[in-house]
């Protein structure tokens, strides 16, 4: 699907096996502390995710993501997935953590059946600013809805209300607090 959001074409595809490393990179930004990255991956966290990325029935899996391109070059990423997958996704993630790192991290539930969880995005930052966010928010809520999801659900740090701000310009409200990986998070919701 293709975007007219900004001055600049944003298409959004889904992602393949070889995008493992932005979406590696999405995911680091999402969490966005590194004294949490390093507990649960290990001081080559990226490297580490970029795994997880790369395997099949993971939190952070290809399959479940989906990536903007402008002007050919992969701009950024959004991967989530059923919320009632979350333990079986997570026993996959935590597979290749016990591989890579040997050991796994006592992590919250961030979501739960009921929602289809976004679970990462991000913007590369030469990128930012142009809507590629947004488009791959739209593009991920309408493949939930495709699926037969009714509701999208993620989480945002209280201390991130620009992050709100566009989940809300995007019909996003508030439902919940959740605290992950010690920070207090808004849950918040889209319905169809």
């Amino acid at each position: 699907m293709a975007t007219n959001l900004s001055p600049v074409r944003i298409v959004v595809r889904a992602a393949r096996r070889e995008d493992a490393d932005v979406i590696a990179r999405v995911v680091a930004m999402a969490i966005g502390d590194e004294q949490a990255l390093r507990a649960y991956c290990g001081d080559d966290y990226l490297a580490v995710l970029t795994e997880v990325a790369r395997r099949e029935a993971t939190q952070y899996s290809w399959q479940y993501a989906f990536v903007a391109e402008v002007a050919g070059e992969v701009a950024g990423a959004i991967v989530g997935y059923d919320g009632a997958r979350l333990g079986e996704l997570r026993e996959g993630t935590f597979a290749v953590l016990r591989e890579c790192v040997g050991r796994v991290p006592q992590i919250a539930d961030e979501t739960e059946a009921g929602e289809y969880y976004l679970d990462s995005v991000g913007v590369l930052p030469k990128f930012r600013g142009h809507g590629v966010g947004g488009a791959l928010i739209a593009a991920f809520c309408e493949n939930a809805y495709a699926e037969g999801h009714a509701c999208v659900g993620l989480i945002v740090d209280n201390d991130n209300p620009q992050a709100e701000n566009l989940y809300s310009a995007l019909g996003f409200e508030r439902v919940g607090r959740r605290i992950f990986f010690g920070h207090q998070m808004w849950h918040l919701q889209r319905n169809r």
